[in-house]
């Protein structure tokens, strides 16, 4: 099998890594990638991924280097060109595309189509109330809908900072000001939509899914804020830890239950069934799982923290969801082997710590050098390295974007793996590096030594 991965984050970087190690696939490909993926890490671990500058947006562009690579399968990482149409151009070509359609991707790309469709499905959500002018906004705040408390979210892609949550109604009323006036997310906040505050541990959930039938992947647990202890701004995520403690077998069979399935069944319904990762971030809420959000593809950082867990062939998982053949290639799936293996047993956690550039999550500098990769392949033989905002620069490698490098360990417990991702996260070093240094100490205060 011949795969194409579109994008170029550290999702990406772990996807490559990932399908690149499996038997069966004779040949990868990352467009655009970025310099980081195509250089080997001096070990067996992280091998040198292929790339090639292509506009993932240019859908002719695409289809031209799947035709000249021969591609078999197109599996796409990022939400923009999904929301693009990408996967519906692709598909029309007689391609085979591992994403949903650009309608179907709406549960990502347009909150308001989400939380109209969960209301429409009986899909266990937070109360809400889609605004399309900052008067009709200020006006629900100021009349206590929601309390003194309420989350504020542009309706389109921002990514992963347009979502305030506001302790006070002076804030929220600031959010809205940035959004819809001062156009902080450009389009993407001509609408918004205002929640009411939900309490409890955030989760998130993954299905890889065929429009009818899906697999459940791992659960994980992310990082938002830019801050240790959960303060600061939002990000699009500061690192995770896989698997969540709280994700007993209980939860997840009410999850599928009361959100996969209604969610799957509700897009056929619709016209629009769903083939591609779907990710469910979750409050558990005392009274049980609530969505706070869709993506409609894998987790950044989540899928870093995920896949190395992965001990069971993905690659025919996708491409059994992409030609809609899911219910046969994965009955019996389960993400770890069984029996499980040594290897298995050495991976039963993971920690993930994002290394991000000087000024995220507002304007980053770039061009900083980047040192210290080699001392951890060589010494670090239970970490990869996922590269995301770099660039070459010479003969180095230098920052080119918010986040910058996701370090990833495994472990039999998490305290095994959060310690070995912050001792190979201490051997890197570029100036302006900033990184929380909590990442993990839910998972030990949960359930420590999982």
């Amino acid at each position: 099998m011949r795969i194409l991965v579109i994008g170029s984050g550290g999702r990406e970087h772990a996807l490559a890594w990932k399908l690149g190690l499996e038997p069966g696939v004779d040949y990868l490909l990352c467009a655009p990638g970025n310099p980081g993926m195509a250089v080997a890490d001096g070990s067996n671990r992280l091998r040198s991924t292929p790339t090639h500058a292509v506009d993932i947006l240019d859908a002719d562009a695409v289809i031209q280097l799947i035709v000249r690579e021969r591609i078999d399968l197109t599996v796409v990482g990022p939400e923009a060109p999904l929301g693009n149409g990408l996967a519906d151009r692709l598909a029309a070509e007689g391609r085979l595309v591992f994403g949903p359609t650009r309608a179907a991707a709406q549960l990502e790309t347009s909150k308001a189509f989400a939380k109209d469709f969960m209301r429409r499905h009986h899909v266990p959500t937070a109360h809400y109330r889609v605004c399309t002018t900052a008067d009709q906004a200020m006006a629900a705040i100021r009349s206590g809908e929601f309390g003194d408390a309420l989350v504020v979210k542009a309706d389109g892609l921002a990514a992963g900072k347009g979502v305030v949550v506001a302790p006070d109604r002076a804030t929220a009323e600031a959010a809205v000001q940035a959004a819809m006036v001062d156009r902080s997310f450009g389009d993407a906040g001509a609408r918004v939509v205002l929640e009411e505050m939900l309490t409890g541990p955030e989760v998130s959930f993954f299905v890889i899914a065929d429009g009818e039938h899906y697999v459940p992947l791992l659960s994980a647990q992310d990082h938002k804020r830019i801050f240790d202890h959960d303060e600061g701004p939002n990000t699009g995520g500061m690192g995770a830890f896989s698997p969540s403690p709280l994700m007993t077998p209980a939860l997840q069979e009410r999850v599928e239950r009361e959100i996969v399935r209604p969610v799957l069944s509700g897009m056929t319904a619709e016209g629009t069934p769903f083939r591609g990762f779907l990710y469910c971030g979750l409050m558990l809420t005392p009274d049980g799982p609530k969505v706070i959000e869709f993506n409609v593809r894998f987790g950044d950082p989540e899928a870093q923290v995920v896949l190395p867990l992965l001990t069971a062939p993905l690659a025919p998982m996708l491409f059994a969801a992409a030609s809609g053949s899911l219910r046969t290639e994965g009955e019996g799936f389960s993400p770890r082997q069984s029996p499980a293996t040594a290897e298995a047993v050495a991976l039963q956690t993971s920690a993930g710590v994002v290394l991000a550039a000087h000024g995220y999550p507002g304007e980053v500098r770039s061009g900083d050098v980047i040192t210290g990769l080699d001392e951890v392949a060589r010494d670090c033989p239970d970490v990869l390295v996922f590269h995301s905002g770099v660039k070459r620069q010479g003969e180095a490698l230098v920052t080119a974007g918010g986040r910058v490098l996701t370090v990833v360990a495994t472990g039999p417990a998490f305290s095994v793996a959060i310690a070995r991702a912050y001792e190979a996260a201490s051997k890197i070093h570029f100036d302006g590096m900033q990184f929380r240094r909590d990442i993990g100490r839910k998972a030990l205060a949960t359930k420590p030594d999982r």
